[in-house]
């Protein structure tokens, strides 16, 4: 019944476009680096110390990762940077294969979900391409306090990945943007499949003990639910959960 009820909700808030629609309350109050306008809306980062990650975020020894493809610009990760956190950023667009940015680490690292193709060179790719699960093994990082995911329609299959890897243990807060107006890359079937598919995804984090505590959408933007064949349109969300079980060590 607990699952059930957590489908209905997320259906009701993301596809009914009710603008509640949180599991738990929490404290979204931002430190001084972080008052802007986008923060209190967008973004939103849970900082009540009741939540292990919060805690970490507050005392500043926190880890963020934040997994993009280019398009808006790094406020939120320069200023988790300047309040103390250690930051990286990976995005394909990036000119070098790592630098630094106003304290935050910039690598030309793309995240997938699947294996690197081995029939193209490591010589023709621009950017690397691994899953996070390897990224957090190559940089020795066993957890991660905040993942932003900001990847443009390959979210599913990424948290499809997270789930099937057993990474998500190892994330206090996950900020998620996703699509709605088109099932995302690599997901297929007809509507019931594409939506049945969404919602086994978010049973999977409850059952890593996520709770919702935060959704936002542009109420300028048009809210659509599988329309992709209308010309130049997006339906997006930004979702936020905190894991209520999170360790860290």
């Amino acid at each position: 019944m607990m699952h059930e009820a957590y489908s209905v909700c997320v259906c009701v808030c993301l596809c009914v476009h009710a603008r509640v629609c949180a599991q738990v309350s929490c404290e979204i109050a931002m430190p001084p680096a972080l008052q802007r306008e986008e923060a209190q809306k967008s973004w939103v980062l849970c900082l009540d110390d009741k939540f292990p990650s919060a805690q970490r975020l507050n005392t500043k020894h926190c880890r963020v990762y934040s997994l993009r493809l280019g398009g808006e610009d790094l406020w939120l990760e320069k200023a988790l940077a300047t309040a103390g956190c250690e930051v990286h950023c990976f995005d394909p667009s990036i000119g070098a294969a790592h630098l630094q940015d106003s304290g935050v680490w910039l690598h030309r690292l793309s995240i997938d979900w699947r294996e690197p193709n081995p029939a193209i060179s490591a010589q023709r790719q621009r950017s690397s391409t691994k899953k996070l699960a390897a990224i957090l093994n190559d940089f020795g990082h066993r957890q991660v306090d905040v993942l932003k995911v900001d990847m443009e329609s390959a979210e599913w299959k990424i948290l499809e990945n997270l789930v099937l890897e057993g990474v998500l243990h190892s994330v206090g807060l996950l900020l998620l943007e996703v699509h709605l107006h088109w099932a995302g890359f690599e997901v297929g079937g007809d509507e019931p499949n594409v939506v049945r598919y969404w919602f086994s995804l978010l049973r999977e984090l409850e059952r890593a003990h996520f709770s919702l505590y935060h959704s936002y959408s542009v109420p300028a933007k048009p809210r659509l639910f599988l329309q992709r064949n209308l010309h130049n349109t997006s339906s997006t969300y930004i979702l936020g959960w905190v894991n209520t079980r999170y360790a860290p060590q």
